[in-house]
């Protein structure tokens, strides 16, 4: 596979002011952004603004307009301290824009740093925001960015009869293979937003599906590098799992552990921390598994979610302790998963049991793509 160091750098799509400028100008705009919405080293708020951009209203997603806060916090409307633009929490009293948020609005701009997993909610939060921008009859620009996980499909598909939630609306795998532009062309062509809302998504430039792309800013409080974005597929499924995933450690989604894990070479102690207050087994002395030294190359070109720990720490654990049911079969999107999981069957007779919804979405998902696609899709191994 191909790296981003090209003949050209990758280029998100608000770098590419040429496409969406026009389109604004003499506009009240409101701005979907958080702390990913740069052009360079500018927020594009104060960027836009310096174009003599009127934006209006800003609304946030989870972690807020500075991506500092916990974990499915409650956050307030608030002004933004630098340029004054009231914001509208996206994840607070709301998840979705009300009308009278958008009343002063002629349009919205969609732009923050995505990963490509299916429970990370800023794909979520777009949803929605393309639902209320629909009522209100208010156009939507998405400006596209790359995908650090674009280069694969993997995991169960989610059943939205009986397991449709924040971390799952859409009926699509565990790791989707798509830009969150395509996704929002996905999700209008597929009928999965209420509504009709009129959607353009601007481009990344020089980018396609087999690129490696190591993002430039954390996309998440609990997301501090590369190597985490790439594990964070298969290890946030502990989340459904008494065990710390390394939340209260400088880095989370590196390390797995619990206090009555056997295996006691490897040990951390999660601490309050910002972005991670009160962690699961905060305080205490937690044994397991440190994959801070995991290879980036080879977790990049294994191109699937790794199930590997979750089987290695079922098999050496309380087995009547280990899953929270209800949280885990939310972040799998099916309950298959885990009784799986329960009856002892293979990694490789899992991903068997997945692998007829993953062809039939892989095979809608081309439909919506704007870029070159990688070149074997995981399924097909």
């Amino acid at each position: 596979m191909a790296t981003a160091v090209e003949k050209h750098p990758i280029q998100p799509a608000a770098e590419a002011m040429d496409l969406y400028l026009p389109m604004l100008a003499g506009q009240r705009v409101g701005l979907v952004i958080n702390h990913s919405s740069y052009i360079h080293d500018a927020r594009l708020v104060d960027t836009l603004g310096k174009r003599g951009i009127n934006a209006t209203m800003l609304f946030t997603p989870e972690h807020g307009l500075q991506g500092t806060a916990d974990r499915g916090a409650h956050i307030d409307d608030q002004t933004d301290p630098a340029s004054g633009i009231p914001v509208f929490s996206l994840h607070g009293s709301n998840k979705k824009p009300t009308k009278e948020s958008l009343a002063g609005v002629d349009v919205l701009v969609f732009d923050m740093q995505d990963v490509g997993v299916r429970f990370f909610t800023y794909i979520s939060t777009l949803m929605y925001v393309m639902e209320a921008a629909g009522a209100e009859d208010i156009p939507v620009i998405v400006l596209d960015r790359p995908n650090p996980n674009g280069h694969y499909i993997d995991g169960p598909v989610l059943d939205t009869t009986r397991f449709k939630s924040f971390v799952g609306l859409m009926p699509i795998p565990v790791v989707y293979g798509m830009t969150i532009g395509e996704l929002a062309k996905m999700a209008l062509g597929e009928g999965w937003v209420a509504g009709n809302c009129d959607l353009t998504v601007i481009p990344c430039r020089y980018y396609d599906h087999t690129m490696m792309y190591p993002l430039p800013i954390k996309p998440s409080p609990n997301l501090p590098d590369f190597r985490s974005v790439l594990l964070y597929p298969g290890i946030c499924f502990f989340e459904g799992t008494p065990f710390s995933l390394g939340r209260g450690t400088d880095k989370p989604f590196q390390m797995i552990g619990h206090p009555d894990f056997p295996e006691q070479s490897f040990s951390f102690t999660p601490k309050s921390v910002s972005g991670a207050s009160r962690p699961v087994l905060e305080g205490q002395t937690c044994y397991g598994v440190d994959l801070r030294e995991t290879d980036i190359d080879s977790l990049f070109q294994k191109r699937q979610l790794d199930l590997s720990m979750l089987l290695y720490f079922y098999a050496h654990f309380d087995k009547t302790k280990f899953f929270d049911s209800v949280w885990f079969d939310k972040l799998a999107g099916t309950s298959a998963l885990r009784e799986s999981i329960e009856k002892g069957w293979s990694e490789k007779e899992i991903r068997a049991s997945w692998k007829a919804d993953l062809q039939a979405f892989n095979e809608r998902r081309k439909q919506y793509l704007l870029y070159k696609d990688f070149d074997t899709p995981a399924v097909e191994k």
